[in-house]
């Protein structure tokens, strides 16, 4: 019926197959895209990350239908439909039910709830990431990577190479514990680590049928889930508990809790108005969202701003010399300092729209919609293809698939000829509420590196983009780090 509604607009895709819909064509598909491996100065990943999309849009054009299983979903590239989907501020447009596995990786937290409960919940987490807050947490972020500089230079080499990816998760898991829980990177490093083989065991079954029921059973893969899941609760708890403790201990006022985003949530969960309230159960969910999105993504946006500079010599130079003008050679680089830094946002926007790290967004029609001139069903799953939408021609110019970070000179709603092309944070009501957090880590690690290093890709590198749910390097991202006086590290 889903399909004859469709082909009846002039939409047709792949043939549904009972129960497993199109799942064996994208597996197969994906694991003979991991077998390859890009050309250096390529940034054309579409057809390796999503190659099931990419072959169907070639076949059916770019608007098509497919099937997650049972659940038709409908690919939809176009910017102009995406921002009537983003923006929509009466729930028509809704997230969709997400697999059991995903929740226990990244807590059933802001990033996953709709109606009043996202209302609620989003209310009460503004505070901790508004710029007052954020331009506070620089000095966390400076001293956690001082630590990491000062392991690096315990080798004592004048160069080495380093698995960048590797650094920037472990910093970002140092820095999303410090600011967000006041925590440390030693007290929360089994929650990091449950959460990578939870990351692995996501990835895997993503493109496998979910039957309901079935999280449930005691497979093998589901014991490994629940184990690795008790492991990330039990951190979480511990970490929650000690707070509460040391304010019983330290006699604190009944409302204080500490200023950052586990106090913020405490003194919630502990307030006399119900609509304002977080039980302890929520505070653990929105905990492990946040840890994962915290350290994920900004790990992911320093990774790769890292592996486009390291290929861009030039861009590198510049960036390194509007840091020693805006933040000296020597200086610790402020939030004040950071802010000026143009050229290096630019970058990272760049980095953002070439190899952000979600890959695509879904969201489900919860009533027969009209989209543009496209009737959709209720029930109907939305998916917008960002990694495709991030290099269209036709939105981006003739060098969308080259690294030119000048596009966006004039601002991000100037760089393409829509002005909401870049999706990187999403936009609406549900835009990315940690933005300015990643953005302001990205730019204070960097300048500190850029003070002290040289940055070249080793010629270990393999150029393989992959999606691990988000944008990672399959081989890891070698690079070869030299000090720029010439001196020991």
């Amino acid at each position: 019926m889903v399909s004859r509604k469709f082909k009846k607009q002039g939409i047709s895709g792949p043939k549904y197959k009972i129960l497993h819909g199109n799942l064996s064509e994208m597996r197969k598909m994906k694991q003979e895209a991991k077998l390859t491996v890009l050309d250096l100065n390529s940034n054309d990943i579409f057809p390796r990350v999503l190659p099931h999309f990419h072959q169907w849009m070639s076949q059916y054009g770019e608007t098509f239908l497919y099937w997650q299983g049972t659940e038709p979903r409908i690919c939809i590239s176009d910017p102009e439909m995406a921002k009537q989907i983003l923006s929509n501020k009466f729930g028509f447009f809704v997230k969709t039910k997400t697999r059991p596995e995903v929740l226990k990786l990244a807590g059933n937290g802001l990033a996953f709830l709709d109606g009043l409960d996202w209302v609620r919940h989003r209310r009460i987490l503004n505070p901790a990431f508004s710029m007052d807050k954020i331009k506070i947490m620089n000095k966390l972020m400076v001293d956690c990577t001082l630590r990491m500089l000062n392991e690096w230079r315990k080798q004592g080499k004048t160069e080495q190479v380093l698995m960048m990816n590797i650094e920037f998760l472990r910093l970002s898991a140092d820095i999303i514990a410090i600011a967000a829980f006041g925590s440390s990177y030693g007290q929360g490093i089994e929650m990091f680590k449950s959460q990578r083989e939870l990351q692995k065991c996501c990835a895997t079954s993503i493109t496998n049928l979910f039957i309901p029921g079935t999280q449930y059973l005691p497979t093998p893969s589901n014991l490994q889930i629940w184990k690795l899941d008790r492991k990330v609760n039990n951190t979480v708890k511990r970490i929650i508990n000690e707070r509460l403790e040391s304010k019983s201990k330290n006699n604190v006022e009944s409302s204080d809790y500490g200023d950052d985003l586990l106090g913020i949530m405490l003194a919630a969960g502990r307030c006399n108005e119900s609509e304002k309230m977080l039980n302890i159960d929520e505070i653990v969910e929105e905990c492990k969202t946040f840890f994962f999105a915290g350290h994920e993504t900004s790990a992911n946006l320093l990774t790769w701003s890292t592996m486009l500079l390291s290929l861009h010599q030039d861009w590198q130079e510049k960036l390194r010399e509007e840091v020693f003008n805006e933040c000296g050679k020597d200086k610790i680089p402020d939030a004040e300092a950071c802010s000026k830094l143009k050229l290096m946002n630019m970058v990272l926007m760049e980095a953002l729209r070439l190899y952000g790290p979600v890959l695509y967004m879904i969201r489900s029609a919860s009533e027969d919609m009209k989209l543009g001139t496209l009737e959709v069903p209720k029930g109907t799953t939305i998916v917008l293809p960002v990694v495709k939408m991030h290099r269209d021609e036709a939105v981006w110019g003739s060098d969308g698939d080259r690294f030119n970070p000048m596009r966006f000179q004039n601002g991000v709603s100037r760089a393409a000829n829509h002005p909401n092309a870049l999706l990187a944070f999403s936009m609406g009501p549900r835009a990315c509420i940690g933005q300015n957090f990643a953005l302001m880590e990205a730019r204070t690690v960097l300048a500190m590196i850029l003070q002290r290093f040289q940055l070249n890709l080793s010629g270990e590198y393999k150029h393989a983009p992959a999606d691990h749910l988000t944008l990672q390097p399959q081989y890891g991202i070698p690079v070869i780090l030299q000090p720029i006086d010439g001196s020991s590290m």
